[in-house]
């Protein structure tokens, strides 16, 4: 037995303890805090990661910007430049918006885009186009970016994007994928802002919600070179079959940008990245270290096991179930009471009409895995607070959750068939409902035994 086991850890001390470990792994990652550890002002001097911008050499400086979490990374921003800053323009989801002075924030449909986020767009484009060599631009980027700044190509309607958006999704695309073709279809991804703000200096601070942290996926890349091409774009629709799902429009596109008739996106080594600083202010990874160090002063045996986690949700549910089985039965990887926390971003194929999101049904796929097992717990969290297009956070599971839903006359494997995940954890009780959280970086999955 391990120095470090507790008998004394009950199902309600273990649930106690993992919801404590998800507010730690949260605030580790708040946006307003991550902006303000990279950015800092002393007097003119506007510091940003290693290097140092004079304001007094600026006419106008201006804050940009798309995502979940770009209501507090501006209310950050507006504090730090404070009388520098002219104006600004950022959209963030429907419900997230923050209480501003300066920077105006444009409420927009996610994960499918809708008109307002368009509007908010060509506001964005409005306001950097006119800029100049003297001018700064601050853009502020987080996870669902790719959705709220949406600006289709000429000849391409927003409907159109709508369409192969929802197209990709349900397919199960990963999000590499998805922003691939994105980029190819749009006016400020893929490094199209910072073609329309050149010459002007750009800042760009990004929340990661992307496994690894790829600068050029994060939002679709509005402000980095994009190292996909039109040949790529193409290559995911026939890799998931729906060349011909996607509209007409979204074909055309494509095919004229491997004709070469249409210019590609901005490319590495082009001279407009001089004028560009792009640093990431907060990741998976550190939401995942804080979890750890926290579960650790609660007295339990902690470990990162990776924060690259991918593949089919169910598929990793049963991947969840078999760590529990380990815990539980050889006291490893690491010893009882402990806690493995895995970091990353799960896709599922949407074959039936229910209503979930991918960590729902990682937790039901998990819940089956264990079934059985006592004494453990495994949790798993979107950690912007909204799992797929639910009020859901995730789902918490157990040994006992099967037993619950046979005996309240649920079928799991029938929900988890029509991707229901949600409706079969509300009805146990099991959802994770924090509300939106206002920060995006990826999910968090949780594995306890005691």
């Amino acid at each position: 037995m391990s120095e470090r086991q507790d008998l004394t850890w009950s199902h309600a001390k273990a649930r106690e303890a993992l919801d404590s470990i998800m507010g730690a792994a949260l605030e580790a990652v708040d946006p307003a805090a991550a902006v303000r550890g990279q950015l800092h002002r002393e007097g003119d001097q506007l510091c940003v990661g290693d290097q140092s911008y004079d304001l007094a050499r600026f006419q106008r400086v201006v804050v940009v910007g798309a995502g979940k979490a770009g209501a507090p990374m501006a209310q950050a921003a507006e504090e730090i430049l404070g009388e520098r800053l002219d104006e600004g323009v950022v959209v963030v989801k429907a419900g997230h918006a923050l209480p501003m002075q300066r920077v105006r924030l444009i409420e927009a449909g996610h994960p499918i885009p809708d008109e307002r986020g368009l509007a908010g767009s060509q506001r964005i484009e409005s306001l950097v186009s006119g800029l100049g060599e003297g001018d700064l631009v601050l853009c502020l980027i987080s996870g669902g970016g790719s959705a709220l700044q949406i600006y289709p190509a000429e000849g391409i309607s927003l409907a159109d994007l709508q369409r192969t958006t929802d197209a990709l999704l349900r397919a199960g695309a990963t999000i590499n994928e998805v922003n691939a073709v994105r980029k190819h279809l749009e006016r400020l991804k893929g490094g199209g802002l910072a073609r329309l703000a050149y010459p002007a200096r750009v800042i760009t601070l990004m929340l990661s919600d992307v496994v690894g942290d790829p600068l050029d996926v994060i939002a679709s890349g509005p402000t980095v070179p994009d190292p996909t091409t039109y040949a790529d774009a193409w290559a995911v629709l026939e890799r998931y079959g729906i060349e011909e799902v996607v509209p007409a429009s979204v074909r055309e596109r494509l095919c004229a940008g491997m004709a070469g008739d249409v210019p590609e996106t901005l490319k590495p080594g082009d001279d407009i990245m001089e004028r560009v600083q792009n640093v990431v202010v907060g990741s998976n990874r550190l939401a995942a270290g804080a979890a750890a160090r926290h579960a650790e002063g609660l007295g339990l045996n902690s470990l990162v096991l990776t924060t690259y986690l991918q593949g089919e949700a169910r598929e990793v549910g049963r991947v969840l179930g078999a760590l529990a089985h380990e815990l539980a039965s050889r006291d490893g990887p690491v010893a009882k009471p402990a806690c493995l926390i895995l970091g990353g971003e799960t896709t599922v194929t949407v074959r039936g009409e229910g209503r979930g999101g991918r960590n729902q049904e990682m937790a039901l796929a998990a819940a089956l895995a264990v079934e059985g097992l006592p004494r453990v717990m495994i949790a798993c969290l979107a950690t912007d607070g909204t799992d797929g297009p639910t009020d859901a956070a995730g789902g918490v599971v157990d040994g006992g959750t099967i037993a619950r839903a046979r005996a309240a006359g649920l079928d799991p494997l029938a929900y988890l068939a029509n991707n229901d995940a949600y409706r079969f954890l509300a009805a146990l009780g099991a959802l994770i409902q924090t509300g939106p959280t206002r920060t995006n970086v990826n999910d968090l999955a949780f594995v306890m035994a005691w």
